[in-house]
């Protein structure tokens, strides 16, 4: 497939609307950094606009040539419209010089690369910057500098603080998998199209990465996905949460005083949690941003085409300094269920809790959710989660197709996993927010995780999950009981949906969801560096004295 077919196909299913204005490209443009590393540009003119406002995008995926035509892709509709724009390779990607080491350098060279545009003849000094996911946060690194010229964003898919510690679960997917993608964008071993796979099929990848996924100790895996020690992942798999990496690449501090962002997000990605965060700081900071969330997942293109309108309005806005073209509230939510959009003053919208309490009689997948809880008498729910073979994850927030809304199904037959499912409704329910679940749990080990996913179960039997989270059980997390379990409030992310009358709302509760979550070995300390494992018996309580309860925001 070559690569004109290739950008065919992409604008085809993007759809992105073209301007009146003609495009001239200059290519392999070098820009200086501060300590002399030259980043190679590509710089689309609108002909016949001298003058005017910019758009800067930065992206280690490639800025142009087979398979890595998006960025390409949109730096040519965003010149039709009348914007400058500088497409560029981030340090040691590709045709820009320097080492690449993922997030460390975007915040100098973001700023440099504005300075230099701001200097440019054809710059009126007015420029914003546009892209999704690493390509939204070199946004925040170069807010984070306070550049003059930087007059507005748009982070899509992505938050501040992409590199954090995390407390709850080493993302194992989500680093192993990326770290095989970008390996395979600059393999010269491979075929366009083969590249395209591993880059974009989540099978292929799979099936190299399964492995990998496995391996104990985790903290050497990259051997098995790129051939070689990585040092940024040797580094994160090592560093406790007190190390100075995380402080150096989180930009959450810059986001009060950064330009105002349009936001752009999906229920089932991976960042729509960091993102959301940005969203609220920005508002109360009175930097009136825009938040647009659908029903997308990260791999998907779904998002694109509402990205590319929404932001040609946003830098009509703050560039140009042109009216808003309608009246409209700041918050733009697709309701799943409902299939329809809905806006909002502000983010969460105005809500009150439902609770729906875990009934059940003792023996797993028979559980119930009332709005009542448990007797007294119940007695709890025992599972054994066994780390050699773990829970596997499905669907959902993950970096790959197959992300997302899946059937539920084949993992609610398995003995790790508890179910508990309410009666069919009566009457269609709604409920926008952030959902959570209380829950009361023991577990046999010092550490254990409880992973909670709330699902949505048609007439048919097909269980469609809406969200989910993981906690972590360790010494000082959770709120410990006289009779010495924990009560733990997991985060399951937030979620506009519609349960309509005739369907079921369906919690399932389990100790994994492995590779997403890395399993866990049942030893206390950096598991990272473990080769060992234990099984852990957890027990889930749902009596009178422990009313562990799904909680939903109703509007």
């Amino acid at each position: 497939m070559g690569e004109a077919l290739l950008q065919q196909a992409l604008t085809l299913a993007v759809r992105l609307p073209r301007g009146r204005y003609a495009v001239q490209r200059t290519c392999n443009v070098r820009i200086p950094m501060r300590d002399g590393v030259r980043l190679a540009c590509d710089h689309y003119a609108p002909v016949g606009v001298e003058r005017g406002p910019a758009l800067l995008i930065r992206t280690p995926y490639g800025r142009n040539g087979p398979g890595r035509s998006l960025a390409e892709m949109y730096a040519q509709a965003f010149a039709t419209h009348g914007y400058h724009v500088i497409n560029q390779d981030v340090r040691g990607r590709f045709d820009s010089e320097g080492a690449f080491v993922a997030f460390v350098h975007e915040k100098e060279d973001g700023v440099d690369t504005l300075a230099w545009m701001g200097s440019q003849p054809w710059c009126n000094g007015a420029i914003g910057m546009w892209g999704p996911s690493y390509l939204g946060y070199v946004q925040w690194a170069a807010a984070a500098g306070k550049s003059p010229y930087l007059k507005a964003i748009t982070p899509i898919i992505t938050h501040s603080h992409l590199m954090e510690y995390q407390e709850h679960g080493f993302p194992l997917d989500l680093l192993l998998r990326w770290m095989f993608q970008l390996a395979s964008m600059t393999d010269p071993s491979l075929s366009v199209w083969e590249r395209l796979q591993r880059i974009n099929d989540g099978a292929v990848q799979d099936r190299f990465l399964r492995a990998a996924f496995m391996h104990l100790p985790m903290q050497t895996a990259d051997e098995l996905v790129i051939g070689r020690p990585d040092a940024l992942y040797r580094e994160m798999s090592a560093a406790g949460p007190d190390h100075p990496l995380w402080r150096e690449v989180d930009h959450r501090g810059a986001v009060a005083g950064a330009p105002p962002a349009l936001f752009v997000s999906g229920w089932y990605d991976l960042f729509l949690d960091g993102l959301l965060e940005d969203y609220s700081v920005q508002e109360r900071a009175g930097l009136q941003p825009r938040l647009i969330v659908g029903p997308w997942h990260h791999m998907e293109y779904g998002y694109m085409g509402v990205a590319f309108q929404e932001a040609l309005r946003w830098c009509a806005m703050h560039l140009r300094n042109e009216p808003a073209t309608r009246a409209e509230k700041p918050v733009r939510l697709y309701v799943m269920g409902a299939n329809r959009w809905r806006e909002f003053d502000r983010w969460p919208p105005p809500s009150r809790p439902l609770r729906l309490y875990l009934h059940g009689n003792g023996l797993a997948k028979t559980g119930r959710l009332f709005p009542h809880p448990s007797p007294a008498e119940a007695s709890a729910d025992v599972y054994t989660y066994n780390p050699a073979d773990p829970t596997p994850n499905l669907g959902g927030p993950k970096l790959a197709n197959g992300a997302g809304a899946v059937d539920n199904r084949p993992l609610e037959r398995r003995s790790d996993v508890l179910v508990f499912s309410s009666l069919p409704l009566r009457e269609d329910v709604e409920f926008i927010g952030p959902v959570q679940l209380e829950l009361y749990v023991q577990s046999n080990l010092p550490t254990a995780d409880f992973f909670a996913r709330l699902c949505v179960v048609e007439r048919s039997g097909y269980s469609r999950n809406i969200c989910d989270g993981n906690f972590r059980v360790e010494p000082g997390r959770g709120e410990v009981q006289p009779d010495g379990s924990v009560r733990i409030v997991v985060a399951m992310s937030s979620t506009a949906c519609r349960v309509n009358a005739g369907q079921r709302v369906r919690l399932l509760v389990a100790s994994g969801a492995h590779p997403r979550f890395a399993r866990n070995l049942g030893f206390l300390g950096n598991q990272t560096l473990m080769t060992e494992m234990r099984p852990a018996v957890q027990t889930v309580f749902h009596d009178a004295a422990h009313p562990s309860a799904l909680v939903l925001p109703m509007v």
